[in-house]
């Protein structure tokens, strides 16, 4: 009976104190359940249509209410009452949801009494953490998954000694739980339709740097962030209740940037950094948001293994490049002439720079171990003998960062003619960077288009059309010299006009290539691709047709004007038969960062019938 009473009483006092928790209003007049804060500790997204809320987080154990996915007042609630229990241990509220319990006893004075949570504690000490860096890993097209680059934190120890310490630290980063076997495309598919769940996962710094600098050949830029010690702790504790938590991943939007946003919005309440976030969120936009909200101290770059290789072996003459080269293949021995007659200086720069390009060859390209091995053990010899000389300069820090390059949606509007019609065009592009597009801050050569949409209005008889639907268009156009032969490719799918023989129709299309591409000079270079075409429609005669094909061309970047001029040519071998022969010339004025002039002309012969295409406008980023 006595102890009926107790538990009687002691509901009632755990229902008046939730009540009154839930009644308590912000300075604003806002339900506590319905602070910016307790919204972001739970991941809560404002529903579109009824005005309620939803959890991104697809696990069960993340809540502690049956309804806590769909209502944050109940979650509130039962999280009040669970932390209001009394003991500890693993299991407990307290130590389960760390960053939970702190706030809520900050915006309740609720008494902070001392709790036991050994795995909590064991934890935090082993990740030691003073700082909290924003690492940003630059974009690598070769992968799906690294399109956009890809960010993660870096958790830093006291540091007594820079380099020793920061290697050692660890790092938090998500990403998508993807099998080992799912192939680059099933996990481009797959992470487009949130078909993985992403994991929360603790990695050293150094394993970090060798997939990403030593092996991706990504450059690494650290942003140290100005989070004061109660910041960092409010995001480890919150990086502990997310931990082992199923989210669910999607490429574009709720991706590796989007939940590091989720945990600094945590750590400084109040900076709303999930708000910049519409469609998508691209890592080095969020990066540029970081930054935009005076969240950063200090800004750091880590060239990859294979800038600093590009580097050192360019800063060699012509005729050093040449021979280091043959050295590295074998058809010339660090004792012979060519590199014992060259000044002391000189050798040991060509030696620096092979030996490095070999160490790099051996690592990310896999060379044989019988051919690496004797020949570094060479180089280091003969470099021995050489005193008084410094190492390889690192390379230089890029002038513009790759979050100070252009925003990554792009508005323009424009008008020309094609053939004998004058139309204007408006075009959509929510992402991410075409060749013409100012190039500071992205890599030189590359392309990248999603989801962009082209609308055309002609004027002679008011027709409005769909002149282009462009799905995803990737090119890479990567300069081959004699110590490097990247592959240059292409790919893109959609839905475009094409001229069917007595009508343009719009058609799906499905295309590809490769080839190469050399470097002519500064900022300048020819490339070759081999191409070919897939469009299915009605209108063709057999519902399709098929076209090898060539491009041939020119591409010069700075950072004033871009341009792109060349010839390309098809053979459609199924239903029509015919050659579609293109000649064209483009470019860009760019201002700043925010708007580029843009024009374009083309001659096509296509059935026989020759057309020209001309138009200008103005592109806007956003």
């Amino acid at each position: 009976m006595h102890a009926s009473l107790r538990y009687g009483l002691a509901c009632f006092w755990l229902a008046a104190g939730s009540h009154h928790a839930l009644a308590q209003t912000t300075p604003e007049s806002r339900p506590l359940h319905l602070d910016p804060a307790w919204l972001t500790l739970g991941h809560y997204q404002s529903n579109t249509f009824d005005g309620g809320y939803t959890s991104q987080a697809d696990d069960a154990d993340f809540f502690l209410s049956p309804e806590g996915k769909h209502s944050p007042a109940a979650e509130l609630e039962a999280t009040l009452a669970a932390i209001r229990q009394p003991g500890g241990g693993d299991d407990h509220a307290r130590c389960r949801f760390p960053a939970r319990d702190q706030w809520l006893r900050e915006k309740l004075a609720l008494p902070d009494t001392p709790v036991a949570c050994p795995e909590l504690d064991a934890w935090t000490a082993e990740l030691n953490t003073e700082t909290v860096t924003l690492v940003f890993a630059a974009s690598y097209l070769n992968s799906p998954s690294s399109m956009f680059g890809h960010t993660f934190l870096r958790l830093d120890p006291p540091q007594d000694d820079d380099e020793t310490n920061l290697l050692l630290a660890n790092t938090i980063s998500y990403a998508a739980d993807a099998a080992a076997h799912d192939s680059e495309i099933l996990f481009a598919y797959k992470g487009i339709f949130g078909g993985y769940p992403g994991i929360t996962t603790i990695q050293p710094y150094y394993e970090k740097i060798r997939l990403y600098s030593d092996i991706e050949h990504r450059d690494l830029w650290e942003y140290q962030l100005n989070l004061t010690p109660k910041e960092v702790a409010l995001l480890l504790d919150h990086a502990w209740e997310i931990r082992d938590r199923n989210f669910d991943y999607y490429f574009f939007d709720e991706n590796c940037a989007y939940r590091l946003l989720a945990l600094i919005d945590v750590a400084r309440p109040g900076t709303d950094l999930l708000g910049e976030v519409s469609t998508h969120a691209i890592p080095s936009d969020t990066v540029r948001w970081v930054v935009d909200k005076a969240l950063v101290a200090d800004v750091f770059y880590r060239p990859s293994a294979a800038t600093s290789v590009s580097y050192s072996l360019a800063t060699l003459p012509d005729r050093h490049q040449t021979i280091a080269a043959a050295v590295a293949n074998g058809y010339v021995h660090v004792d012979d002439t060519e590199v014992q007659n060259l000044p002391p200086s000189q050798r040991a720069r060509l030696l620096d720079a092979t030996y490095d390009y070999v160490r790099y060859q051996t690592e990310a390209e896999g060379w044989p171990r019988e051919h690496a091995a004797p020949l570094s053990h060479d180089l280091l010899r003969a470099r021995s003998k050489i005193h008084g000389i410094a190492g390889p300069e690192t390379p230089p820090e890029p002038e513009i960062r790759d979050d100070q390059g252009h925003d990554t949606f792009r508005l323009s509007l424009g008008g020309g003619r094609h053939g004998n019609r004058n139309f204007s065009q408006l075009t959509l592009r929510p992402a991410y960077h075409d060749v013409l597009d100012p190039p500071a801050g992205y890599r030189s050569g590359a392309q990248l288009q999603f989801l962009r949409l082209d609308a055309r209005y002609y004027t002679d008889n008011d027709e409005l059309q769909v002149e282009q639907l462009t799905g995803v268009e990737i090119r890479s156009l990567s300069p081959r010299d004699q110590f490097f032969s990247p592959l240059s490719w292409q790919v893109g799918f959609g839905g475009r006009r094409t001229d069917a023989g007595g009508e343009r129709v719009l058609a799906p299309y499905l295309e590809g290539g490769a080839g190469g591409s050399w470097s002519l000079g500064a900022n300048t270079q020819a490339f070759a691709i081999g191409t070919a075409d897939l469009e299915i429609d009605d209108d063709l005669r057999r519902g399709y047709d098929v076209a090898p094909g060539a491009d041939l061309g020119l591409l010069h970047q700075n950072n004033r004007f871009s341009l792109a001029g060349g010839l390309k040519t098809k053979a459609w071998i199924v239903s029509s038969q015919h050659r579609q022969d293109q000649a064209y010339l483009k470019g860009s004025w760019h201002f700043g960062r925010d708007f580029s002039l843009f024009a374009e002309f083309t001659r096509e012969d296509h059935f026989d019938r020759y057309q020209s295409l001309w138009q200008a406008g103005l592109h806007a980023y956003f």
